[in-house]
């Protein structure tokens, strides 16, 4: 049955439009109207209609994490936690493990296939370098051996979206290649690598950088390392824009200097869409305090963040309403080669949208066309 909805402005994936109607069908997109042409339409109360999110990191959520004891019934779990908390297309991400663990999440995974808002994986190490571990167990970073590259392609084969975070200290140049060449989207991070090796694993073939300015080589007046080369080349790159992360005069600095291709991540984990103060993170506990998720020692542990929580902090900066849809729309999408499926808002595209308020607060949100009203605290 068909209906539309006016009253919002619609962002399609690029433009915000005022005084139009959005027509849906079967689940699906049918049209965006000018008002006028839909006289029958259901009037929202403003905000915005817009594609539903998009997070390709998330380390878990409803009180679940992403390990080696992942189910498909897991994954369900958590993306329909993070369906309430407006990101209808997630990437779940296993931090650094054990190789059976990553193998056990690879088969959960591929066992998934089909799980309303689940895109793939992200596998975030253990091809890591250790001077940026984070959070990461140390004892289970390691360089990338030969059974872990067939691993990593043949995955890809099987999962609609499979990104790895990697340090160009513990691949080569060879083995980005042949990762790139199987599909798979190779994001630098956890890496204290110069300036020229970043751009050595991006001539590779790497095309995503992982929350930038966290777990990196900073940016030096004579050696720019790796926040500079996501800074000056074409690739994309994630931002945890909590405030925590990442100070607001460096989020403005590399907004300006790089006007397209960075988008949102959450970087939440299991307590999101929970009221938990407190998980395992490889077997350490981790605490959620006044905003912060960290290790006992104080070392930041993902970021007890949403989508619309990071969007609200872009606005109070004063970036363009534009820009920041995008950045949890069309972007993510395009970082990922999901362009045409997701992150848009158009003729036969599904129905899976948000309705924001004006400060970016959740309202509701459609999947297929049908609607759940959120409570606006999100």
């Amino acid at each position: 049955m068909r209906h539309a909805y006016s009253g919002a402005a619609i962002f399609d994936g690029a433009r915000l439009l005022d005084d139009h109607a959005l027509v849906l069908e079967a689940g699906e997109v049918v049209a965006i109207l000018p008002a006028a042409e839909a006289p029958d339409a259901e009037r929202l109360e403003g905000g915005i209609l817009a594609p539903g999110l998009i997070d390709l990191q998330i380390n878990g959520g409803g009180g679940l994490m992403v390990d080696g004891a992942a189910t498909p019934e897991t994954f369900a779990a958590i993306c329909a936690a993070h369906e309430t908390l407006g990101a209808l297309s997630v990437l779940p991400t296993l931090i650094t493990d054990r190789p059976e663990a990553t193998r056990a999440a690879i088969a959960a995974g591929v066992a998934a296939l089909g799980t309303p808002g689940f895109l793939g994986l992200h596998l975030e190490g253990p091809h890591l370098d250790i001077r940026r571990k984070g959070a990461h167990d140390p004892a289970l970073i390691r360089p990338m051996q030969e059974a872990d590259l067939a691993l990593y392609c043949e995955a890809a084969r099987k999962l609609p979206t499979l990104m790895l975070t990697l340090a160009p200290a513990s691949v080569t140049p060879a083995q980005i290649a042949a990762l790139t060449e199987a599909g798979v989207i190779v994001s630098l991070g956890h890496a204290d690598c110069t300036l020229a090796e970043a751009e050595a694993a991006i001539a590779a073939g790497a095309c995503c950088a992982t929350h930038l300015f966290n777990a990196m080589s900073q940016l030096g007046h004579r050696e720019p390392g790796l926040v500079g080369a996501t800074l000056t080349h074409p690739i994309a790159c994630g931002l945890i824009a909590d405030g925590i992360h990442v100070s607001e005069q460096a989020m403005r600095i590399a907004l300006a200097a790089k006007p397209e291709g960075i988008f949102l991540v959450s970087d939440c984990m299991s307590p999101a869409g929970t009221d938990l103060t407190e998980f395992q993170l490889n077997g350490r506990r981790t605490l959620r305090r006044d905003g912060r998720l960290t290790l006992e020692d104080g070392t930041l542990a993902g970021a007890d963040l949403t989508l619309p929580q990071a969007m609200r902090h872009l606005a109070g900066l004063g970036i363009a309403r534009e820009r920041i849809l995008a950045m949890v729309t069309s972007i993510p999408a395009a970082a990922i080669r999901r362009e045409a499926e997701i992150g848009h808002l158009a003729p036969g595209r599904p129905a899976d949208l948000v309705h924001l308020a004006e400060d970016f607060s959740l309202r509701a949100t459609w999947r297929a066309g049908v609607r759940t009203d959120r409570p606006s605290r999100l």
